[in-house]
């Protein structure tokens, strides 16, 4: 017969595990003896295996009772049930480390790879790190709203970036988003820029999705992150364009 202490070291766990099985009417508890202590017997040793067997393999332990008494058909399907549920959760898993692998490196868990490097460009044709963060949170309110296709999008956005105007577009827009005060007539070529850029992108019939709420979001964070943003969106306006984010033109103009 063994103590508890013993019973535990033979099946591999914890007195504390021990008792709290016990606790749960997993594993039965012994009388004590007229010593005033429980002593445990071969099957209990053989019991609390099985169940440190069943709980090391993932298998809750509200579900043990029943298969510690199941017959072979029914424990083959319990456990198999419980091995779909573990690779659920082993694909989920997987799929969490490759994101904080990618949080790791600096990458946005919420944007795909192409967005990412596509940020980095950015940064090498010197847009400013205000401008930067504020094109990420952009493609993170698109990316939620069009998980497939942003990536399609990619090619395009890169294509874009080797036009000197949008290069241009972009340093004047870091130098305008740093400054403490306002310089007009850099937004007027702000404005300027656009506005050329719009237009050849109209011509060439590029569609643009008409979802309100995003492209009013969109308008929201620019507006969040400076408010010299509906400045320029008052200019495009003046200039017969609705904005930068929904790019098409005014009702009177089109006409």
């Amino acid at each position: 017969m063994l103590t508890i202490g013993r019973l535990a070291s033979y099946a591999g766990v914890t007195v504390r595990a021990v008792r709290h099985y016990h606790q749960i009417g997993l594993l039965p508890e012994p009388e004590r003896d007229s010593s005033g202590y429980r002593s445990y017997g071969a099957t209990a040793v053989v019991s609390l295996i099985r169940i440190r067997t069943l709980a090391d393999a993932g298998v809750p332990l509200s579900q043990i009772s029943s298969l510690l008494d199941a017959d072979e058909a029914t424990f083959a399907a319990a456990v198999q049930r419980i091995d779909d549920r573990l690779s659920s959760e082993i694909t989920r898993l997987e799929t969490s480390r490759r994101q904080i692998a990618r949080l790791a490196a600096g990458d946005s868990m919420a944007l795909p790879p192409e967005v990412v490097a596509y940020l980095r460009r950015l940064r090498e044709i010197g847009a400013s790190d205000r401008i930067v963060d504020g094109e990420r949170g952009g493609w993170i309110l698109m990316a939620a709203r069009w998980p497939d296709e942003v990536r399609k999008w990619m090619p395009a956005k890169f294509a874009e970036l080797e036009d000197p105007r949008m290069v241009r577009l972009y340093r004047i827009l870091s130098e305008v988003h740093d400054a403490a005060t306002v310089d007009e007539a850099l937004l007027e070529e702000v404005a300027d820029i656009m506005v050329a850029l719009l237009q050849e992108a109209y011509e060439a019939g590029v569609v643009v999705s008409e979802d309100d709420l995003s492209h009013h979001l969109l308008d929201s964070l620019a507006d969040e992150a400076d408010p010299r943003a509906a400045t320029l969106r008052a200019l495009l306006r003046k200039r017969g364009w609705a904005s930068w984010t929904r790019q098409h033109p005014l009702p009177d103009r089109a006409s």
